[in-house]
């Protein structure tokens, strides 16, 4: 009987202390709960200024651990997301700034001009008409910006079908450079090109290249033009082409560099000069060129030459064969 009683009295001892310690478990469970309920109620809080927070507990469980890691990536992504957004918010408010101003001026212009020809009866044709081409040219550029903006929309909101075709990019390169020989000719600029006589493939929207093509071009031209010269080379390496157009202009500061491709993004200094453009043809390229499977950079030397450059997988077409998957 006597051992009967003590493994009696030790079994209840050992009950006694599972039970103690399930309760205490308990405890600091509801204690760890609490915490975390309180501290993800503070770093979601609105206007919190201190979202990059994360919730710390020292804890031996395994799956109070795993739900702590679930909620810390939860609240990287949370931070993430409300970062992207104002990143977007400030740019949609410099882009709006920026339409702003650009249609400003040549409606402005617009209603200068139309104001005069209705008031004043007495100008001669000559006059008229050079107002009236005046008021055609600005109206087409505010057009021009108005298009180039909702093209760029579409572009960013995956609306636009660019349906790909076995293209020669040397050929596409030719025919859009032949389109600016009047403009070279005028402004009496060197070309410079190197475009290989053997065609070379690539699976893309032909329509979506010559438009990389021409906004690069023209951004050469409008920019870089004071350099006297237009370079239009195509060469390939390792499975990929690469098209560089340079100019030998005025350049762009390093400062300047990382940012030439955002949409309405224009340099300070052509804010307010002759050759200012919509600042959404650089932003366009590179949304289009991407969409091809490509990419785009910019190389700047201020003073001596800037080249931008796109790069596009080749294709294994062959003229008598077939294009191969």
């Amino acid at each position: 009987m006597a051992g009967f009683w003590w493994i009696s009295l030790v079994l209840t001892v050992f009950f006694l202390l599972l039970y103690f310690r399930e309760k205490m478990k308990n405890r600091q469970l509801h204690s760890d709960l609490k915490y975390m309920n309180d501290k993800l109620g503070k770093l979601t809080g609105a206007g919190n200024p201190k979202a990059e927070e994360r919730l710390l507990l020292m804890t031996r469980d395994p799956e109070l651990q795993l739900l702590l890691q679930g909620i810390n990536d939860l609240l990287d992504s949370l931070q993430q997301s409300t970062s992207n957004y104002e990143k977007s918010e400030r740019a949609m408010r410099r882009m709006l700034s920026n339409v702003s101003h650009d249609l400003k001026t040549p409606l402005t212009v617009i209603m200068g001009y139309a104001e005069i020809l209705l008031r004043n009866m007495d100008l001669s044709e000559q006059e008229r008409r050079r107002m009236t081409e005046q008021i055609s040219n600005k109206a087409a550029e505010v057009n021009e910006r108005i298009l180039a903006f909702f093209d760029l929309s579409r572009l960013e909101a995956d609306d636009v079908d660019l349906p790909p075709s076995v293209v020669d990019a040397g050929e596409v390169c030719r025919s859009r450079i032949l389109s600016y020989f009047d403009l070279l000719a005028e402004r009496n600029m060197a070309v410079d090109i190197h475009l290989p006589e053997e065609p070379v493939w690539v699976y893309v929207n032909e329509e979506a290249l010559s438009r990389v093509l021409d906004n690069l071009l023209s951004n050469a031209v409008r920019y870089g033009g004071d350099g006297g010269y237009l370079g239009l080379s195509l060469t390939t390496t390792q499975g990929y082409l690469r098209i560089d157009v340079t100019d030998r202009g005025k350049g762009i500061a390093r400062k300047d560099q990382g940012r030439v491709f955002e949409r309405m993004y224009t340099m300070e200094d052509s804010r307010d000069r002759n050759v200012q453009g919509s600042g959404l043809g650089l932003a366009i390229a590179k949304k289009l060129t991407e969409r091809m499977g490509g990419e785009i950079s910019l190389t700047s030397n201020p003073g001596v030459s800037t080249c931008f450059s796109i790069q596009l997988p080749l294709s294994t077409y062959k003229e008598n064969g077939l294009l191969k998957k």
